[in-house]
């Protein structure tokens, strides 16, 4: 499997993957081999197609996951076995067309506020602050800020594009403030061992602050994006705008993402500003 592995690798470097999809798709063609107990280059269609109705009925594994599961192997068989084609005749369980309890203004502040630690508070604020995914806050570098610019350098965010957000003077402040007190020299949020922190400290820290702002709302710390999305689209930003500071590589991505909100009003975008943080 060593060398079935290498290719994949391989294979998805030259497709320009990021790291979190090569190892969600290693780690689904691993599930596929553990199940199978054979070398899945050994393996016909009637197996996957059997695997797939294990990860559904027996596993009852959540739309996404099942999802994530049959790109990786599609891509496998595909790209690195050169299946002329994957029909698996596989009827894959429909995405839940949910739509997503949106964290008003006052909730962030008293999120934000809530979170007592200095730097997971400035980590919680360019989710919100910026729009960013928790894994684009965790591979910043103290070099991506411009401060003379007011922009913000996402290096090879989803999809492997690089891009450039808008600092909000609250925000630049806030990034400021940090750095003052931490000094990061490569890392902008390094780990005690020099490297970025892991996404679990991040997630602990929304979920507490949460839990003590008595916020009850569904939803982890990607709601902190949808809250900057929704509220930007309230202050008059063009949707099209909005598309690119928020990486999506189609518009329909950054629709899906946002609520009707039919009392938007024009010029309105420093959203920091329009809360109350304490700075403590």
């Amino acid at each position: 499997m060593s060398a079935l592995r290498q290719r994949m690798i391989v294979a998805m470097a030259m497709h320009g993957f990021s790291a979190r999809t090569h190892e969600s798709y290693l780690a689904a063609v691993r599930g596929l081999a553990k199940y199978t107990r054979r070398s899945p280059d050994t393996l016909k269609s009637a197996d996957l197609k059997r695997y797939f109705e294990y990860l559904v009925r027996e596993r009852q594994l959540a739309p996404a996951s099942v999802r994530l599961a049959y790109n990786g192997i599609r891509f496998f068989y595909l790209q690195v076995l050169a299946w002329p084609a994957v029909d698996l005749e596989v009827t894959l369980p429909k995405r839940a067309q949910r739509i997503p309890e949106l964290l008003t203004r006052a909730e962030v502040a008293a999120i934000l506020a809530a979170c007592g630690d200095r730097r997971y508070r400035t980590m919680l604020s360019l989710c919100y602050g910026a729009g960013l995914r928790l894994s684009e806050v965790l591979t910043l570098r103290v070099a991506d800020i411009d401060g003379e610019r007011k922009l913000l350098r996402i290096a090879q965010g989803k999809g492997a594009k690089d891009r450039l957000v808008v600092l909000s003077p609250s925000l630049l402040e806030a990034l400021r403030a940090y750095w003052r007190l931490y000094r990061p020299r490569e890392w902008l949020f390094p780990s005690r061992g020099g490297t970025p922190l892991s996404p679990t400290g991040l997630q602990k820290a929304f979920t507490e602050a949460k839990r003590r702002a008595g916020v009850s709302k569904v939803g982890g710390l990607h709601g902190l994006r949808h809250a900057y999305a929704t509220h930007q689209l309230a202050a008059g930003l063009g949707v099209e705008r909005l598309q690119r500071l928020m990486g999506h590589a189609s518009i329909h991505t950054t629709l899906r993402d946002l609520h009707w909100l039919p009392s938007a009003s024009e010029g309105e975008r420093d959203l920091l500003a329009k809360l109350e943080v304490a700075d403590g």
